[in-house]
């Protein structure tokens, strides 16, 4: 692996780790055609995720200070014999909802090597399917009636079912923010709520999962050099900065249409070259450069 494609593969991890069009798919795909598929190209994913770990914190610093705070208050409460679930402080209630909606998280721990495998593997065609499941589910947030749910009406049913949504989206082809967006949104929440609450709770989510990843990569070793992996990671951190204003204007705009039809045919095209791949018994690429 080179530059070239450390700063190519960090704008595409950048650029769909945030719009609706999952960074898992698109990078699978990206390294299935140019052959680098395999355990150092999963490893190289897991640090691409950090640099945009580091832009969700710099969009949402202002709100990930005041949680952080509220934890510590909440801490101080648990001691003083005050603590209470019901509250009417906006931010200890969006506590209380990311931690369940990172309940089903655990639910997933048992198949996270069926994740792996098919993240790794020689076939596009489970890419293909997650694909339009993104699609669809970005075209019946598109179509719902603009929601007025704050995070004060928000309730526990809806941080789980957002929860659930981002535990299917390490499948690649599944948007971690656009199925947890469009999840929130046909839930009926405020559009803005809907965005910061996807994105803010996908930073335990993603930390928890490429920390566990770098055990493997630790045991394994990392066959990339270290010029080639920072600048992958600042390039995934610069461009995810520029994808979190997009997609703040996106929903805001309503404009969730063109990706929900991007995606859904991106599955449908993916779907046909696995076919094709699989009667040909060669993969597409090498059937493309014969």
């Amino acid at each position: 692996m080179n530059f070239t494609d450390a700063i190519i593969q960090g704008i595409v991890q950048g650029l769909t780790e945030f719009l609706p069009v999952s960074s898992s798919g698109h990078l699978s795909l990206v390294q299935y055609f140019t052959g680098q598929s395999g355990d150092a190209a999963g490893a190289f994913s897991i640090f691409l995720h950090f640099g945009t770990l580091v832009a969700v914190f710099i969009a949402f610093f202002p709100t990930i200070w005041q949680l952080v705070l509220e934890v510590f208050s909440i801490l101080r409460d648990l001691f003083t014999g005050r603590f209470s679930l019901k509250t009417d402080r906006p931010y200890r209630r969006m506590i209380y909802l990311l931690f369940v909606s990172l309940l089903p998280l655990l639910l997933v721990l048992p198949i996270k090597g069926f994740y792996d495998s098919v993240s790794r593997d020689q076939d596009i065609i489970i890419e293909g399917i997650c694909f339009m499941i993104t699609g669809t589910l970005l075209y019946c947030s598109d179509k719902v009636v603009k929601g007025r749910r704050t995070v004060m009406q928000m309730n526990y049913r809806n941080a789980f079912t957002i929860g659930v949504a981002q535990a299917i989206a390490p499948l690649p082809g599944i948007s971690r923010s656009g199925s947890t967006i469009a999840t929130g949104l046909i839930l009926g929440l405020d559009r803005k709520l809907a965005v910061d609450f996807s994105f803010i709770m996908g930073i335990p989510a993603v930390l928890g999962a490429n920390l566990l990843e770098l055990g493997d990569v630790a045991k394994n070793g990392l066959d990339i050099p270290l010029g080639v992996l920072l600048v992958g990671v600042l390039v995934s951190a610069l461009v995810g900065l520029a994808a979190i204003k997009m997609v703040r204007w996106i929903v805001k705009k309503d404009k969730f249409m063109p990706f929900a039809i991007y995606t859904f045919c991106l599955g449908v095209l993916v779907v046909i070259a696995g076919i094709v791949e699989l009667s040909c018994g060669a993969p597409l690429r090498h059937m493309l450069t014969a």
